[in-house]
């Protein structure tokens, strides 16, 4: 029994072109070495000691910068191609790493992690659509979803080893680690993975504006953003609000912060691509999946109201993997599939987009909430925006069910 579990857990890791394992594994390398983003808030409260006001507007510049490098990442690989894009993402976000340790001013701050988010998430856009250049059509949830593993695996590592790191060096070495593996990243990809061009298709141009206002027309896509966004918002209370409050309210260390994180990590390597293979084998509907997903992330921030035993910690941990795990793959997923064909780069950027607002949106609320109500009240609030994430997943397949009978009718 434990030997036929174990295979059929490895065969959902075959069938990829070696373009796509090459990029899982410096995916993995640059995820394990950010080490800083779990703890940036921690960074600047305490060691910079900046106020909760202070705190959020840096993560709004991070946030804003997000979005921009979003925006010119999608624009920019539909115009000269994914690859270019992604080398020279990763590489200038290094060099910013190294730079940004020495910044301590708070508008410095602001205006440095503004500059080094546009750079690093031009990066988003560009991957997406070179997933979409070298998997295949049948296989391309399923490398979204190896990817994403390759994330949560460097993600296991990271957040323990910052913590070491912290505890040992200091925040510099963060910085340190955190440019150099960008570098290292991005020197192997460069190194072994050519640039694969998909090809123009010219007579095609007469439908191409068509398609590209088409994108700000769709409902359904819009309503998705918006279902993109509120669950990004809460979930990135993980790196913002979260580590404050381990620390103010149980006295947990870095470490222990980074243990937790690492548990996130580990849960999602070790259930999402069997979790995302039996949903595809049961032909179960995206749009459900991801309300599932809401749903169960609204849930355990709601359980983060008992302040009183520290093991609640653990079980919204837990609750908020599986919501992660039901909602992230099926929503990157849901975005690729309406992307029309020649401008996913747009399409992507628009998603990750949805990503960067969330962070703006989730750090100056969190952090605002939190210094006038305190934090039960921001897990209240959180909560309650998973459920109304839920409610807008409900609409989505309505709509759905709308347009696949429209469809019908005119075939």
């Amino acid at each position: 029994m434990l030997k036929t579990a174990f295979f059929r857990y490895i065969n959902n890791f075959r069938g990829f072109s070696r373009e796509i394992k090459i990029l899982a594994i410096i995916t993995f390398i640059n995820r394990a070495g950010t080490m800083v983003l779990p703890f940036l808030s921690k960074y600047l409260k305490e060691d910079l000691h900046f106020s909760y006001s202070q705190v959020g507007w840096i993560m709004v510049s991070f946030g804003l910068g997000s979005m921009l490098g979003s925006w010119l990442g999608g624009k920019l690989t539909d115009k000269v191609g994914f690859y270019k894009i992604m080398i020279f993402s990763l590489f200038t976000s290094g060099i910013g790493f190294f730079i940004i340790q020495y910044i301590t001013s708070f508008w410095g701050l602001c205006f440095a992690m503004f500059g080094i988010m546009v750079f690093a998430d031009m990066f988003r856009p560009a991957m997406f659509v070179s997933l979409g250049a070298y998997a295949t059509p049948e296989n391309r949830t399923r490398a979204l979803t190896l990817v994403r593993l390759a994330v949560n695996l460097g993600f296991a590592a990271g957040p323990a080893l910052g913590g070491l790191i912290i505890m040992n060096i200091g925040y510099q070495g963060l910085f340190w680690v955190d440019g150099s593996t960008c570098i290292l990243a991005i020197l192997i990809f460069a190194l072994l993975v050519k640039e694969k061009k998909k090809p123009i298709d010219t007579d095609n141009s007469s439908i191409t504006n068509q398609e590209i206002i088409s994108v700000f027309k769709d409902k359904i896509f819009w309503i998705f953003l918006f279902v993109s966004f509120v669950t990004a918002m809460i979930f990135f209370q993980l790196f913002t609000a979260l580590p404050l409050y381990h620390h103010e309210q149980f006295g947990l260390s870095e470490f222990q912060t980074g243990l937790l994180m690492t548990l996130n990590g580990l849960l999602i390597f070790a259930l999402e691509m069997p979790i995302v293979s039996y949903f595809e084998r049961k032909k179960v509907q995206k749009i459900k999946i991801i309300l599932w997903g809401t749903l169960i992330m609204g849930i355990s921030f709601y359980g983060l109201i008992i302040n009183f035993w520290a093991g609640i910690l653990v079980i919204s941990m837990i609750l908020v993997s599986f919501g992660e795990m039901f909602s992230f793959p099926f929503s990157n997923s849901f975005a690729l599939s309406r992307a029309q064909i020649g401008h996913e780069g747009r399409y992507m950027a628009l998603y990750t987009m949805s990503f960067s607002l969330a962070h703006i949106v989730s750090s100056k609320m969190g952090m605002e909430i939190i210094a006038n109500f305190g934090y039960q009240t921001n897990w209240f609030v959180m909560g309650s925006f998973g459920i109304l994430a839920g409610l807008c997943c409900l609409w989505i397949e309505k709509l759905l069910q709308t347009e696949l009978k429209s469809v019908n009718k005119i075939d």
